[in-house]
């Protein structure tokens, strides 16, 4: 392997975090808890950003749990209200960056008016070659097994393929993220060390942080952080040290080129989905 495509290798194509610690930034802030939710989509616009910059291919990031109907009305109530809000105010700008949105979850739970806005934000985006954001609301791991589970059993009773064709690749084929490698990079802010129902098939191989920085206080220098971190680990997909270091082909990995990921992203722009102190 040459010395730049082992550079491009230590450079993750897919990141899935779970933004954790809203509320409790808030608190300790004294202030209501929708204050740090509200200060948490502009530490989305920063970790957009760095991956544009940086080339990353997917981001994926876990918005609403389908545990979190469980919380106050009112939260749940508020929540929605952001999610419209975002919606309508930054599908132009993911546009114009070449950012290809899509919503992941059981999204019959949602409002008529958001699942309409959800539907012309992906709409709007689909065309681009650029950054893919995933935004999972309503989603649950569980459930994307469930639901995967559920579309093979289908095809085989249909007579579309036999139950010895079912392996690993059948069943990935059907999960929400099907069409995006699985992720390299996992992390969690907030301090908590819990995957929480998030991504659970697909993150078996992923490189796992946990932070106990508050989500609205995730900046670019801590997402670069992580990025270092993981440029310093060693992914061995189940080969031994040695066998990874004489580069034996076959050990899994995500190499691609500065060329291809350039054309796949476009021209990046500091100035993504504007500053946080304009927005």
């Amino acid at each position: 392997m040459s010395s730049s495509a082992k550079r491009e290798s230590r450079t993750p194509r897919h990141v899935a975090i779970i933004m954790d610690g809203n509320g409790r930034w808030a608190n300790r802030r004294r202030l209501p808890r929708f204050a740090g939710h509200r200060s948490g989509v502009e530490a989305i616009k920063d970790a957009v950003r760095v991956c544009v910059e940086r080339k990353i291919d997917v981001l994926t990031l876990f918005a609403f749990s389908s545990e979190n109907w469980r919380r106050p009305p009112e939260e749940v109530g508020l929540l929605m209200n952001l999610f419209v809000e975002a919606l309508k105010k930054q599908v132009k700008k993911l546009h114009e960056h070449n950012v290809k949105l899509r919503i992941i979850g059981d999204l019959s739970a949602f409002g008529e008016e958001l699942q309409e806005l959800i539907h012309q934000a992906e709409a709007h985006t689909q065309g681009n070659t650029g950054l893919k954001l995933n935004v999972a609301a309503n989603y649950g791991g569980q459930w994307d097994i469930a639901n995967a589970a559920r579309r093979v059993a289908m095809r085989v009773e249909a007579g579309e393929l036999s139950a010895q064709d079912v392996d690993e690749a059948t069943f990935s084929a059907e999960l929400s993220l099907s069409d995006c490698p699985a992720p390299d990079l996992f992390i969690r802010t907030g301090g908590e060390t819990r995957i929480s129902n998030f991504l659970l098939w697909d993150l078996a191989y992923s490189e796992l942080i946990f932070t106990e920085i508050l989500w609205p206080d995730f900046d670019r220098g801590a997402f670069e952080s992580a990025l270092g971190d993981f440029a310093q680990r060693q992914r061995r997909f189940g080969q031994t040290s040695d066998q990874v270091a004489a580069d034996i082909p076959g050990r899994g990995g995500h190499e691609t080129s500065d060329a291809s990921r350039e054309s796949a992203n476009g021209a990046a722009s500091v100035d993504l989905l504007g500053s946080a102190e304009s927005s």
